[in-house]
This record gives C-alpha cells, structure tokens and sequence, in this order.
C-alpha cells in the first residue's frame, strides 16, 4: 500500500487548533518554537488565543496552519503513528504545497514558514485595490463556472480559481464581477453561490503583485529535491525536480488550483491510503466525492473511507 500525505490549505484555521498537538507532544512543541523564531511571532498563542479576527488574516493564518500541520506530522512521527519512510507522494490545497513541499524535504521547516508568511502578506496587499474576493459555485462543473465568469467579466476579472472536488468550484474576481456571478448562478439556478470570508481574488491575475514579490523571494530561497514526488496545484502533476517544484510555486498565485486532479493523479500513480494532516478535514471531504472507498486517516479525528 502507498501512502499520500494532504496539507490543508487556507479555511481550515480555529482557535484552539495547536494545543492537541504540542499538549502531549515534545516534537510539536519544537515545531512551534522554530516556526515562531523563524518569524519573531509566537504562532502558538495566535492559534491558541487568537482573536480570531487576526487568526483568519491571511498573513497570519497562512504561518498558522503550516506550523499545526507541521506539529502534527512531528507528533504523528514522534507517536510512530506516521513513517516518512512509508509516505509515497505529498500534496496540499494552496498554502499547504509549501507544507507539503516541508514534509518532502524540498524546504526546511523555517524557510516554508518564511515563505508562506510573505506570501500571506504579499496576497492581502494585492487584495486591496481593487477589493475582491472569491465564491465557491456548488452544484456545478468547470464548464458551466467558466461560462458563468466569461458572462459577468465585463471589464473586471472573474476567473475559476479552484476545482476541489466534483461539483465544487471556486470563482475568483473583482467584487462587482463576483456579484454579477453569483447573480447569474442563483436567477437562473445553476449553482448554489457562496461568497468565501477571504482576503480577496486568490489564484487570479490580481494576485500578479503578489506572485512578483514571492518570485523574488522564492528565487533566493534553498531548494532541495523532494524525497518523494509532490503534486503541484497548478499542474495536477508530479515532480522530484527542485527545479520544477520552484517554478511550480511560482505560477501557482496566478493559476487555477487543479486539487480534483491532483487527487486523481496520486490514485492513478497508486497511491491507495491518504493521511490528512491538522488542522480540519476538508480534504477527506473532497476525496470522498471523487471515490468513497479511499481511506483517508484524519489527524482531527477518526477516519473517513
């Protein structure tokens, strides 16, 4: 059996989500130590007390949520619930590629951090001007949520930004585009249309600022080749190659995230169980839509097959 290991992605932050981690866990608490160091910003009490109104800024939220997964992953390994050395591939929504990129060995723990927390930064300045925002369109496929955004564009930009699971799919835009979508989804019942408590058009030509200022950084940063291959969002495909795991951060701002087809692409190479990483779990929801007989072990909680 082949193991995948999934990195949760933006949402999946809640107070409270560090302590069932570094509570009994040695390794976790180190975790969180590196990670607050790295920044000069204790994340454990931010995930811990919050308030969540600064919990769910995407500047820090995104630091947040790769630090519970990593202290997850190292008291799962500290546990010997979880062995790298089993582990065949490694995947994550969004933010969690830089997670998952961690947990290959292609960056070290303090420069996922770092990465992740200018990248946080870098996408709430771009979502300033001009205010936008994304909305998930339930009930539909790419096509129907391409031709919905093509419609409502005019001069704005409303794009498909996320395909997570079958009949789940992310539009991204200036506000009034969005509003014009979700217009047009819910009059002429297409989709069910709601509007994401986020920052602001994720994975969209507006995050361009963005994408430049982490280009930078990213270009100064050490790459390795990953220790077994990682799934990119914006390929849907799988590489070893430091070289091409970089370029894939690159263009992942501005790209739609593929993580239906990232999902498929781990099963087709033979990958049979999944591991979810803290916190949350979405994304055993997303694979159960694609095929329910797929284990997927949650570290919240249980396990969804």
């Amino acid at each position: 059996m082949s193991l995948a290991v999934l990195c949760p992605g933006q949402g999946a932050q809640k107070i409270g989500m560090a302590s069932p981690w570094t509570d009994r866990s040695q390794a976790a608490r180190d975790v969180f130590q590196r990670c607050s160091d790295a920044l000069d910003l204790d994340l454990h009490a931010l995930c811990e007390e919050g308030p969540a109104e600064k919990l769910t800024r995407t500047d820090v939220c995104q630091p947040a949520i790769l630090a519970v997964s990593a202290a997850s992953l190292a008291a799962l390994e500290e546990d010997g619930a979880l062995n790298r050395e089993d582990v065949g591939a490694a995947l994550g929504l969004s933010l969690g590629e830089y997670t998952a990129l961690y947990v290959a060995g292609v960056l070290s723990l303090e420069d996922a951090v770092k990465l992740v927390r200018l990248r946080g930064i870098a996408m709430q300045d771009a979502s300033e001007s001009p205010k936008s925002g994304l909305t998930s369109l339930i009930g539909i496929d790419r096509d129907g949520a391409q031709a919905i955004c093509d419609e409502a564009r005019d001069d704005g930009v409303c794009v498909v930004a996320n395909l997570n699971c079958p009949g789940q799919v992310v539009i991204s835009g200036d506000l009034d585009a969005l509003t014009r979508a979700e217009s047009i989804a819910e009059e002429r019942k297409l989709a069910r249309a709601v509007r994401l408590d986020v920052a602001g058009a994720f994975h969209s030509p507006l995050m361009e600022p963005a994408r430049e200022r982490l280009e930078a950084a990213i270009a100064e940063t050490e790459f390795h080749d990953a220790r077994f291959p990682v799934l990119s969002n914006a390929t849907a495909e799988a590489s070893t190659d430091k070289s091409v795991l970089r370029g894939n951060l690159v263009r992942q701002l501005t790209s739609p995230v593929l993580f239906e087809a990232s999902l498929r692409g781990a099963l087709e190479s033979g990958v049979d169980r999944f591991r979810e990483l803290s916190p949350g779990r979405v994304l055993a929801g997303f694979m159960r839509k694609i095929d329910r007989k797929i284990a997927v072990e949650t570290s919240d909680g249980g396990q969804r097959s």
